[in-house]
């Protein structure tokens, strides 16, 4: 059976609930998606943790090797990797206990969202999360879900 996103309802319920996005494939540089996407991120007030081994923070934001070694929760692992790169980060996601995986625009892999559904995760595949919370109207967090993640 073929995958499907969430309806919009969901997705809508997703990011208004979700407080903390890991975002895998993080990159410091601005021409980079990820890097605008993560300033969209954390300007609608996310907690927003890169993770990528090769850098060591993204936007005032401290980087992580892994999904593993983030302190803390993570509700969305938001995914910038080539679709063959991504069923191990779904096991990954499943293992810190997150909620949904999300694969960007363009990314789509049915190994990954098998392995994330079977671990009880939401999966969203070949879809922009920025462009997803604009569309849908999610509000901004008005907690301190953003903000710096220095320990």
């Amino acid at each position: 059976m073929a995958h499907q996103n969430p309806s919009d309802e969901e997705l809508r319920s997703l990011l208004t609930r979700a407080r903390s996005i890991a975002v895998v494939g993080a990159s410091s540089r601005p021409e980079r998606p990820s890097h605008g996407v993560m300033k969209m991120l954390l300007a609608a007030r996310y907690r927003v943790v890169p993770v990528n081994p090769n850098e060591t923070e993204v936007l005032g934001q401290k980087a992580y090797a892994t999904l593993e070694d983030i302190p803390g929760e993570v509700d969305i692992v938001d995914v910038f990797r080539r679709a063959e790169a991504t069923p191990p980060i779904a096991d990954d996601a499943v293992a810190i206990g997150a909620q949904a995986l999300w694969l960007q625009e363009g990314i789509s892999n049915d190994e990954a969202a098998g392995r994330a559904h079977a671990g009880g995760l939401m999966v969203v595949m070949d879809a922009c999360i920025g462009v997803m919370h604009s569309v849908l109207g999610v509000p901004a967090k008005s907690d301190a879900g953003g903000g710096s993640d220095r320990d």
